[in-house]
């Protein structure tokens, strides 16, 4: 779970629509292009990756029970690999007693179980592995998707993840909408939960 903040980070290097039109003048004049932006027109916006990572609703709840899966995973991993430790040291006590054939058929007992149980430890992580991704998949579809309707209904051809680790070095407060894009995030996802419309969410020009 150390990856897991990294990784849900890395889903945010979102940008919808880019529409980016470079022209070298050969002489000639291009012919104009009916879905071509103007430079000037050209309407870009960011969201501050890590204000949506710490806000976004759905994103805590998931991942908290994700967190509670994986604890209780090891749990009991690790309780199977206390009795194994435990059938182990039992053998040891008693292994003076025992006959050749008795050493013998325990041992081989209990190297199958320490075999089944690291067999069951990188089952545990696969399981663990899939179950993230699965959350990752699901982050990245519901901002995307909501960034492409926030794009549609204000005009927005680019959306830039800013933050210390992106490329952009520079961005006017004005074109920040992580906020909008929060609010409009929770607001669909308790509707989701509630199954009735809320009416806090507005849309704004």
């Amino acid at each position: 779970m150390k990856n897991l903040s990294l990784i849900l980070n890395v889903v945010l290097l979102v940008a919808v629509g880019v529409l980016f039109y470079l022209h070298f003048s050969s002489g000639k004049p291009a012919a104009a292009s009916s879905s071509s932006v103007p430079a000037g027109d050209l309407k870009i916006a960011y969201i501050n990756s890590d204000s949506v990572l710490k806000h976004y609703d759905y994103l805590e709840v998931n991942r908290q029970l994700l967190e509670d899966k994986t604890k209780r995973a090891e749990q009991d991993y690790r309780n199977r690999a206390i009795s194994l430790q435990n059938e182990i040291a039992a053998y040891q006590r008693n292994v003076s007693s025992m006959t050749l054939g008795q050493v013998k058929a325990t041992e081989e007992d209990l190297g199958k179980k320490q075999q089944n149980l690291q067999m069951y430890q990188q089952s545990l992580s696969q399981a663990m592995m899939e179950e993230e991704a699965k959350l990752n998949k699901a982050l990245y579809d519901r901002i995307t998707v909501y960034l492409k309707k926030i794009g549609d209904e204000k005009g927005y051809q680019v959306v830039l993840k800013f933050d210390p680790t992106s490329d952009v070095l520079y961005a006017g407060q004005s074109l920040d909408i992580s906020k909008d894009v929060i609010d409009g995030l929770n607001a669909e996802y308790k509707q989701e939960k509630t199954g009735a419309p809320d009416s806090t969410a507005t849309k704004k020009k």
